[in-house]
């Protein structure tokens, strides 16, 4: 799993907690940030357990904290800075395994509008999007193995050198439009090897429950795969 998917996985698991949960919605809720006091309260449990829960909140990056004196004074006999919380901006989106839902919307999106503009089909479009996407991730991670892991693909690699995906980053996806979507995934794991020079191929390869592609030298078969015409079978 990556640093990433990791992170996530922890703030997800946060949550779960009930009491935990309802301290994060009061100071989600809330137009400014929140204090200990206030939390307990609203929670109607006691300050130390909603400095707990704040705090751990703040751990796995759901909550920022700042520091202000609520009265609003300043200098000499205005008390010690509260401390506050906040949420932080952005969206929690996770999942284990890891998914990317946001990365697919992306690139299907960014592709209806070229095929708007350029008058081709969405799917080749897309593809073209996820291939751009793809050298775009692979040039910003530096390795094809840090690029693989940024997009979640789980790459586990066999005796024979090839590179199988263990997670489909657009798992539910596939399910209903597998056409379009195991083809938008070719393309970004092909854009993936050009954004490092890699010179193997990314090659379809449906399975169950794993991604639809993996990674091969030149001349290499995947798992159960017939030889062709021109190669011998070993004896």
């Amino acid at each position: 799993m990556s640093v990433l998917a990791a992170n996530r996985a922890a703030a997800l698991a946060a949550l779960a907690d009930p009491v935990r949960r309802a301290v994060y919605d009061i100071v989600a809720r809330a137009q400014d940030a929140v204090g200990r006091d206030a939390a307990a309260a609203a929670a109607g449990v006691p300050r130390s357990t909603a400095a707990f829960h704040l705090d751990r909140l703040v751990e796995v990056g759901l909550l920022t904290v700042e520091y202000r004196r609520l009265s609003g004074r300043s200098g000499p006999g205005a008390g010690r800075p509260a401390k506050l919380y906040r949420t932080v901006s952005g969206e929690l989106l996770g999942s284990v395994p890891e998914r990317h839902y946001e990365l697919a919307a992306d690139i299907l999106a960014a592709g209806a509008e070229r095929a708007d503009r350029d008058d081709v089909s969405v799917a080749a479009a897309a593809a073209s999007e996820a291939h751009s996407r793809g050298r775009e991730i692979a040039a910003a991670a530096g390795t094809l193995d840090a690029a693989l892991d940024a997009c979640g693909y789980t790459p586990a690699t066999d005796e024979h050198g090839t590179v199988v995906m263990q997670n489909c980053p657009f798992h539910a996806l596939t399910a209903r439009h597998s056409e379009l979507v195991c083809a938008v995934n070719l393309a970004l794991v092909e854009g993936l090897l050009t954004g490092v020079g890699d010179p193997r191929s990314a090659c379809p390869v449906p399975r169950d429950g794993a991604c639809c592609v993996e990674i091969r030298a030149a001349g290499t078969r995947a798992l159960g795969e017939p030889p062709t015409q021109t190669e011998t079978p070993s004896p």
